[in-house]
């Protein structure tokens, strides 16, 4: 269970005049979620990503607490972090071994595991994905898709209990858009989908708008993609001469 209890983040940055000063970028918010499907969607800039990295600690907040089974990502970050897998939007952010095959090789490095079961796990996960083929090709000379598939694989192979994708398929093309919506549907794993597919969106149990670093909506996602049309058309009504 992923509780969040009174979070706000801030950061400082410059004034025009060179002097510092705080600004907002999320909260208060106060959420628990355990649905098995959460989808959170919001303009640029609205600060659904720095809720996305709150989720496993990669953020931490400056005020309030979030927990992950009771574990507090400011203090058991490792702990959260074994629970939370993450997949960023583009996967050269977190693919960094020369071929497919030693990059899930090494997210198998913190379980213990000696250098032939980790072989054969990478493996293994990799034919999950339909990457077998390719264990042991430059990452290099993959796809756009094969290279999120990877990432993903990556992840998921350390079996985490959560899934935090966050814009996933927003670099992909239509094809692998769908490929990699299909494979976020059919997980286990609770996914949390960070994303701009609305048609995504819409599958999920329950969806978070996310406007101005407020949680704008929080519940079935077909009303909740209504409210944030609104959103985005008054935002684009206040931008016109």
């Amino acid at each position: 269970m992923i509780e969040l209890r009174d979070v706000q983040v801030t950061a400082w940055t410059p004034d025009p005049d060179g002097r510092e000063r705080v600004v907002r970028l999320l909260g208060p918010v106060s959420l628990t979620l355990g649905e098995h499907r959460v989808a959170v969607v919001g303009a640029n800039g609205s600060g659904k990503s720095t809720l996305a990295r709150l989720l496993n600690g990669l953020v931490l907040p400056s005020a309030g607490t979030v927990t992950v089974d009771g574990l507090d990502t400011a203090t058991r970050g490792a702990d959260v972090r074994r629970r939370v897998g993450f997949v960023f939007t583009d996967p050269d952010a977190q693919v960094v071994m020369p071929t497919p095959l030693e990059d899930v090789a090494l997210s198998l490095r913190r379980l213990g595991l000696d250098d032939a079961e980790r072989e054969a796990r990478a493996r293994d996960a990799l034919g999950r994905f339909g990457l077998g083929a390719l264990a042991d090709v430059p990452v290099a000379a993959l796809s756009a898709g094969q290279r999120q598939l990877l990432a993903i694989a990556a992840v998921l192979a350390t079996e985490p209990d959560v899934l935090v994708a966050d814009e996933p398929t927003t670099l992909l093309d239509l094809g692998w858009r769908a490929h990699v919506d299909r494979l976020l549907a059919s997980l286990p794993q609770q996914v949390v989908l960070v994303t701009h597919d609305l048609d995504a969106a819409v599958r999920a149990e329950r969806l978070l708008v996310v406007d101005d670093g407020l949680v704008a909506y929080d519940g079935e996602p077909a009303p909740g993609i209504a409210r944030y049309r609104d959103l985005v058309a008054r935002r684009h009504e206040e931008l016109l001469p």
